[in-house]
């Protein structure tokens, strides 16, 4: 009996696993009118969201239909040529040459391809391989090109220079259309030229692009549909909730959306009992492993967050900062990236992202907290959490090591924020869960902690807890600071059923004394009970 899995390596095989057919994805008609019309475009998306399957997909199906030859590529090989032109034409050219023969029969590539290399120069070499190709070819030629924006300066510079050259051509001595395909949309591409001394654009290298398309994230019918035919193979059920749970920490995120439902149904011990449903707990803990287990996407994060134009658009976010100093494409790289959603308000891309990204800036102050940090003295006798003595040692925490960990972060207004998140962290994940809410449009930054009544489990009623961060910079005022946080910290409250809040405010004026800015004040007569936390 073949039996089905979800899918976290490479591209999907229908046959092996649980899948949305790729070519359900994509506007269909429209990549074969582009097809059709003989156009050069681009197909993009972050990683690991299904580019390749699509591709591959695609040239099945152009394949079968009989109308051409379409080869799958992947450049990527290349890569390591560096700006090494002739070493990436050798890498590109065994390609092309291995993928024909294994996809179409076709050999030609592969037996012109040592004459060539010794007849051409690298800056042209593919340019003849694909003119001579076409022409020997029985059927007009279409070239998916994968991974493209893996190649790197002169050897990126040259490759769609060549395709360019022979455009005119199309379809009878080069190919009728070629899809590139990468992570990134090209339009605003800055390429270095070692031999040139200079940046060169993706426009004046490539200008013949007719469009560019994104691949989304799967929908919420689409994150349903995929669980479901775990459900109809395999007889079971997903307790209430435990789907809402996937969609909602993955916002349909292709992978995320695959690993957590592997790791409930599959990795976990409880979860290959078929005849036990999937429980709510057990997508929680799903989430917590693959955070913790540091898996190979969510590592790919630590990488992506090193980068300057990145950090722009990010650490903003954390402090709920709307005086952003990012560019429109720092933005536009960013949900390239696939880390803050394609569109609508600058918001993080799904609440994994939202709790791994923090815990990835503040990995060294965790491992720090880790030894001098026991989260065993804040849980009273009767298992609840005594969040004000948290609150209050945090205070000193704060006081004793800000100077430190602000600098190294380098972000006035996010410094703090991630100083606090990496504490409760340490202290309150090993009991309980924070849910972090970055509302840059309303300048909030929330963080949830739910955390078991005596006898209970996060998932059933559990106690809530809501934390604001404020920032009081040089032109504000704190006492302003301090009414409007207590507004949006209630408002949350009202909508988390929260039954406490608290309100931190970290007062960065120069000049100010520790005894100034430290202070505790009790809730309010009459209003929510929230106490704030000056630091």
């Amino acid at each position: 009996m073949n039996v089905r899995d979800f899918n976290t390596e490479g591209p999907v095989k229908p046959a092996k696993h649980y899948c949305i057919p790729p070519l359900e994805r994509v506007d269909l008609p429209e990549i074969l009118r582009l097809v059709q019309r003989e156009k050069y475009f681009v197909l993009h998306a972050p990683r690991q969201t299904g580019k390749t399957s699509t591709l591959l997909a695609l040239a099945d199906k152009l394949n079968a239909a009989g109308d051409y030859a379409c080869l799958y590529m992947n450049v990527e090989p290349a890569q390591t040529a560096r700006e090494d032109v002739g070493r990436a034409m050798r890498a590109i050219l065994t390609q092309m040459g291995k993928r024909a023969r294994m996809m179409l029969g076709d050999t030609f590539v592969r037996s012109a391809q040592p004459g060539l290399l010794t007849a051409c120069g690298p800056d042209s070499v593919l340019d003849e391989m694909l003119t001579l190709w076409s022409e020997a070819s029985e059927k007009p030629l279409v070239l998916l090109i994968d991974e493209i924006d893996t190649l790197v300066g002169d050897s990126l510079i040259s490759v769609l220079r060549q395709l360019r050259a022979g455009y005119d051509q199309r379809p009878r001595g080069f190919p009728q259309s070629i899809i590139l395909c990468g992570v990134r949309d090209p339009r605003d591409y800055r390429i270095f030229s070692s031999s040139l001394g200079e940046n060169v654009t993706w426009g004046s290298a490539f200008n013949i692009k007719a469009e560019s398309l994104r691949l989304g994230d799967l929908t919420e019918a689409e994150v349903r549909s995929l669980l479901g035919q775990h459900t109809s193979e395999s007889g079971q059920e997903f307790a209430p909730g435990a789907v809402d749970r996937i969609w909602h920490l993955t916002q349909g995120q292709p992978w995320l959306v695959n690993a957590l439902a592997l790791q409930a149904c599959f990795k976990d011990k409880a979860g290959r009992d078929r005849s036990r449903p999937i429980a709510l707990a057990a997508i929680d803990q799903a989430k917590e492993a693959l955070v913790v287990n540091r898996v190979t996407h969510l590592d790919q994060l630590a990488n992506q967050l090193r980068e300057q134009r990145v950090r722009r658009v990010i650490l903003p976010m954390i402090a709920g900062s709307v005086n952003n100093r990012y560019s429109e494409r720092d933005l536009e790289y960013v949900r390239d990236l696939g880390l803050v959603a394609a569109s609508g308000p600058v918001r993080m891309a799904n609440p994994i992202y939202a709790e791994v990204i923090p815990r990835e800036l503040t990995r060294a102050q965790n491992s720090e907290l880790e030894r001098l940090v026991t989260p065993t003295w804040y849980v009273r006798k009767d298992g609840s959490l005594d969040l004000p003595k948290l609150l209050e040692a945090f205070q000193g925490y704060f006081r004793e090591n800000s100077e430190a960990w602000l600098k190294r972060y380098g972000h006035r207004e996010a410094g703090p924020h991630l100083v606090l998140q990496s504490y409760l962290h340490r202290v309150v994940n090993g009991g309980g869960r924070i849910t972090r809410e970055y509302a840059v449009a309303r300048r909030r930054s929330d963080l949830l902690i739910e955390w078991p009544r005596p006898g209970g489990t996060p998932h059933s009623n559990p106690s809530k807890h809501v934390i604001e961060c404020k920032v009081v910079g040089d032109r504000s005022r704190p006492e302003s600071v301090i009414r409007e946080g207590l507004r949006q910290t209630e408002s949350y409250m009202d909508l988390c059923g929260a039954e406490s809040g608290h309100l931190v405010v970290f007062d960065m004026r120069p000049g100010k004394t520790w005894k100034e800015r430290i202070f505790t004040r009790s809730p309010e007569p009459l209003r929510a009970p929230i106490t704030v936390w000056g630091m």
